[in-house]
């Protein structure tokens, strides 16, 4: 069970030490926006190099934006281990991930709440995780969406035996995470709930707790 603090939720102003806070994290999730595929700017290239040169935790990128054809590779040449595109956004998914992987990242795809995973299925041999938004992209603090739940569960039995990562990314929570890890995630994004905390390193490992019971019973 893999706890992913996501930063979109920190103090930009001090990013390497909001980083600092959380070193029990697996990895350092950081969410790039261009307010085209969603409607919301966030950072790109220049900040995550940065934050590459600040830190040795692993950088899994989301890239929430329109042309990740294009951009995703230089994410991966500048050092982040994961990068993650949105299925809804690349014009060739399977050629985008191969080239993620040549260049020494984990390849990952994203989807929207409402894209089917079956649709996708055959993409699955290509990347080493899937992650599953549980809230429409966009903004950080929205409230979990219980409809995604089945579709966690169809896509671990997609995956059958594959060493693929499934991440859930939205809402999760105290409240949430034991649903989303009963279901068959392993790898949870959590921003308000990590950095709104008093302590937010002391979060990451009860949330991982959380997860470990759930998917233990």
């Amino acid at each position: 069970m893999r706890i992913t603090p996501s930063i979109l939720n920190a103090d930009f102003a001090h990013l390497a030490q909001e980083i600092s806070r959380v070193p029990s994290a697996d990895a350092i999730h950081v969410d790039v926006m261009d307010a085209h595929f969603v409607p919301n700017l966030t950072i790109g290239l220049p900040v995550v190099e940065a934050i590459r040169r600040s830190t040795e935790q692993m950088l899994d990128i989301h890239l929430m934006i329109a042309d990740p054809d294009r951009w995703a590779p230089q994410y991966a040449e500048a050092g982040a281990e994961s990068v993650t595109f949105h299925v809804e956004a690349a014009t060739a998914p399977v050629r985008l991930a191969r080239e993620l992987r040549r260049l020494g990242a984990r390849a990952s795809i994203a989807l929207n709440p409402g894209t089917s995973i079956d649709a996708h299925a055959g993409i699955l041999g290509e990347v080493d995780m899937v992650l599953l938004m549980t809230v429409e992209p966009g903004f950080g603090g929205q409230s979990f969406l219980d409809l995604v739940l089945p579709k966690i569960r169809r896509t671990r039995e997609l995956l059958g035996g594959r060493d693929v990562w499934v991440q859930v990314d939205g809402g999760v929570s105290v409240e949430t995470i034991e649903r989303c890890a009963e279901a068959g995630a392993d790898t949870f994004v959590a921003g308000s709930a990590v950095y709104g905390a008093d302590d937010p390193d002391r979060m990451v490992q009860q949330l991982r707790d959380l997860a470990q019971a759930a998917c233990a019973h």
